[in-house]
């Protein structure tokens, strides 16, 4: 369960006064694999408002390149900074202001939703009241009022997306990465899906992994195309060349 624990007072999730300063900023990211480099120079700089769709096909680096801004990897070369702290120099802190979902949600299957968002509450490091607050808040934010009771073992695949991204939330992270949120849902709770993403962008940066060209421009204001480890492209979502720009990047 990728979470990690923190002192309430060390949290500091708080926003910079300047919305232009980059809330996240990865310079020349590299990791090298066993069967050869899974991440090359990648940098990114991420500021307050921008959600960003982390574009490539399946085994581009996507999954790697979100690990290591969130320190689940530790890179070969380069260094990753979150609202100002470096995740070398002060891990727990820069930690404190990311909220992460990997591929597969972090859950417990026999716990309920409202336990189990408790429980990450607290692991992250808010108080009792605080955690209740904001249990209150994340329960209707993800749209999880009707479960919360549940057991989550027993929920689709949907409930299941907004049970992990609740989770990376909880604690109010100004950098939020998502991998591969819409994996896996229909129609319906993928539409759901952007809303939220939608959402939670306004005022946090996030960026989130995905092989489909249709999920970024339907969320996206920013796309960075990556593409056997290496950033190709990193540009805005408008522009009728994009699906052009990708095809190209990728062939």
């Amino acid at each position: 369960m990728a979470l990690h624990t923190t002192d309430s007072a060390q949290t500091g999730n708080t926003l910079p006064d300047d919305i232009s300063s980059p809330l996240l900023e990865a310079q020349s990211l590299s990791l090298r694999h066993a069967g050869g480099t899974g991440v090359d120079d990648i940098s990114l700089s991420l500021r307050r408002g921008d959600i960003i769709g982390l574009l490539g096909l399946n085994g581009a680096g996507k999954s790697t390149t979100l690990r290591l801004l969130c320190g689940v990897l530790v890179p070969d070369s380069g260094s990753v900074h979150v609202n100002g702290l470096s995740l070398t120099e002060a891990p727990l802190q820069a930690r404190a202001q990311i909220g992460y979902l990997p591929d597969q949600p972090p859950l417990y299957d026999d716990m309920r939703v409202r336990e189990y968002l408790t429980l990450t509450g607290r692991i992250r490091g808010l108080d009792r009241r605080r955690t209740t607050l904001r249990l209150s808040q994340i329960i209707e934010q993800c749209a999880l009022g009707d479960v919360q009771h549940r057991i989550i073992g027993t929920l689709s695949k949907g409930f299941r997306q907004r049970i992990g991204l609740a989770q990376a939330l909880i604690h109010e992270p100004a950098v939020v990465l998502l991998d591969e949120p819409a994996n896996g849902l229909d129609p319906q709770q993928m539409d759901g899906m952007r809303q939220l993403i939608a959402d939670v962008g306004r005022d946090q940066t996030l960026i989130f992994s995905t092989h489909l060209l249709a999920e970024v421009t339907a969320t996206c204001n920013r796309v960075a195309i990556i593409h056997s480890g290496r950033l190709v492209a990193d540009r805005p979502c408008s522009g009728d060349d994009l699906a052009a720009v990708f095809q190209e990047a990728t062939s």
